[in-house]
């Protein structure tokens, strides 16, 4: 089965415009601190980031931070009180991401923000009950991307969303792990699949039964989907805006 057959199966009728949407313009959104340089992302983003709830003082993980948008999001709210452990194992990416942090975040911002390369998945082994807030953007099959690549296009899988699911499993419950007793995490990506989302969620919680509940989310954009666990932003009834899902977890005290 190829990319658009599934996709097709998965959305019936829906998909042909959800398609167009998806090769069309996004929303991006300009994010400015004080007088660093302006970053641009998408509007449906900002929101997954925004919805963590970080406050001033607390402890922050971005487990999968790269490039650096939602890490700009946590840190302007953290407003160079507490703390902030941006990481990525890739170590093109990471560069990027400390180029982000250098360029876009005043210096007593960028001051409390620590950037890391070790992998998400063994965070709950090493940093035990660590962080009162938790963004796990996993890596995901990103189809807006691969639709616009012919080179990605080819490597695609129905595999490969299974490959990531687990992934994307093993970093939720590395996460849950390292979460303070009542913290909270936001769960995100920007996959099309249930698999990758509410699919990932459900596994969790069946993973770590008792330990965390979902949070609800309030939408702000209109078009936006309930989902069984989260919220569902997708560009052909979002205005251009995600494809994000999120979904919100907290950590039993």
């Amino acid at each position: 089965m190829d990319f658009f057959e599934y996709y097709a199966n998965l959305f019936g009728p829906r998909w042909e415009s959800l398609q167009k949407a998806l090769l069309g313009e996004n929303k991006p959104k300009e994010l400015q601190i004080e007088n660093a340089t302006p970053y641009f992302l998408d509007e449906a983003s900002f929101f997954a980031a925004n919805a963590l709830g970080v406050l001033p003082g607390m402890d922050v993980l971005d487990m999968c931070a790269a490039p650096g948008g939602k890490t700009l999001v946590l840190a302007a709210a953290l407003k160079g009180e507490g703390s902030l452990q941006s990481n990525d194992r890739s170590p093109d990416r990471r560069e990027r991401l400390r180029r982000v942090v250098m360029n876009s975040l005043p210096e007593n911002f960028a001051k409390i923000v620590t950037v890391s390369g070790y992998p998400g998945e063994r965070f709950g082994r090493f940093r035990p009950e660590s962080f009162d807030k938790i963004l796990v953007d996993a890596p995901c099959s990103s189809e807006r991307h691969v639709m616009n690549s012919k080179e990605h296009l080819s490597m695609w899988s129905v595999g490969r969303i299974k490959r990531l699911a687990v992934e994307q499993g093993s970093l939720l419950a590395s996460a849950v792990d390292a979460l303070r007793p009542g913290g909270e995490i936001l769960y995100s990506t920007c996959a099309l699949s249930p698999e990758e989302n509410d699919g990932v969620v459900r596994r969790i919680l069946k993973k770590r039964k008792g330990l965390i509940e979902v949070l609800s989310i309030e939408p702000l954009f209109e078009g936006t989907e309930q989902t069984e666990f989260g919220l569902h932003m997708l560009p052909d009834l979002c205005d251009g805006r995600g494809p994000i899902f999120c979904a919100k977890l907290k950590k039993k005290a």
